[in-house]
């Protein structure tokens, strides 16, 4: 399906990308995260809300060719240029971050930027947004980084071998990968084993386009559909905030958990009050239910 050929052609995949964001965190019961029904002292459903909304320039510039390349790009940047991937994901994560909450939503725009460009520029499928990440470039491997700056970002050890590499280095490993010459893309499938939304970038985004045919193919309202998507991507793979946080035992033993409540919201909520109380947060197959929901909006799903 070409944007000409779209259902609702006056509605952007901008549009659809910061809709994506907001359903995905009032969708409910999503054991372990925050939506419309539990959150945290320090991180509330009004930060999601707002980083949703500040996230909408990156998203412009990651879908419009001839958007603006951002009042603080570098002064000798090209400004008829179309800005870069890592540019749009940068800026966006700085607009997400402007709230009380830190960092809300980092893995979902990960996930969004490719896609809007993709649907943007009528490539909305798998094959379509490998080719949007193999276009990335070193600068683009760059802005990545220096979006790290922005907030604070749980992510594993880097092997010791790559330990310049560490994301948490955030700007100051820009001069390493440009010696190395790393894309954007190269960056993600070094850690595409062990990180779920790196993962994506280095398949064509299998996962999400198939939670996608998910929500399409499922009934009632899109909240309770991402709800049941979100537990079945739960089930099928540990989740890598998880493992991080907790380890990977813990990490397999949440899935199996997951499994037990599948399509059963009622039981779900229980399981989420029980996460929350742990302290479990599965923030990576939440990041892939925006990401669904995003091309499930663009293929047709209405709200």
């Amino acid at each position: 399906m070409t944007r000409r050929d779209h259902p609702r052609p006056d509605v952007t995949p901008v549009d659809h990308a910061e809709l994506a964001l907001l359903l995905e965190v009032a969708s409910t019961p999503k054991p372990g995260n925050v939506d419309r029904h539990r959150e945290y002292d320090d991180l509330r459903f009004e930060h999601f809300l707002a980083g949703a909304v500040g996230s909408r320039p990156g998203l412009r510039m990651a879908a419009d060719a001839d958007a603006d390349a951002d009042a603080d790009a570098d002064a000798d940047a090209d400004a008829d240029a179309t800005p870069g991937l890592g540019d749009a994901f940068e800026r966006a994560v700085r607009g997400m971050s402007q709230q009380d909450g830190d960092n809300t939503q980092f893995g979902c725009l990960l996930l969004l930027c490719p896609l809007v460009r993709a649907a943007a520029t009528d490539r909305l499928s798998p094959s379509g947004v490998a080719s949007v990440a193999e276009a990335t470039t070193v600068e683009d491997a760059a802005a990545f980084y220096r979006a790290f700056d922005h907030v604070d970002v749980a992510v594993g050890d880097p092997p010791p071998e790559a330990d310049a590499l560490d994301v948490r280095r955030g700007g100051d490993a820009v001069p390493t990968l440009r010696d190395r010459g790393l894309t954007l893309a190269d960056v993600m499938a070094l850690s595409a084993d062990r990180d779920g939304n790196a993962h994506e970038w280095a398949t064509g985004f299998e996962r999400t386009f198939r939670a996608a045919d998910r929500v399409l193919n499922d009934e009632g309202p899109v909240s309770d559909r991402l709800a049941r998507v979100f537990l079945a991507l739960l089930a099928e793979r540990p989740d890598t905030l998880v493992a991080v946080e907790h380890g990977e035992e813990r990490a397999r033993a949440v899935s199996r958990r997951a499994a037990a409540v599948q399509g059963d919201l009622d039981a779900a909520a229980d399981l989420a009050d029980a996460f929350h109380e742990e302290g479990i947060n599965p923030g990576t197959t939440a990041d892939l239910v925006a990401a669904a929901a995003f091309v499930a909006l663009e293929r047709g799903v209405r709200v």
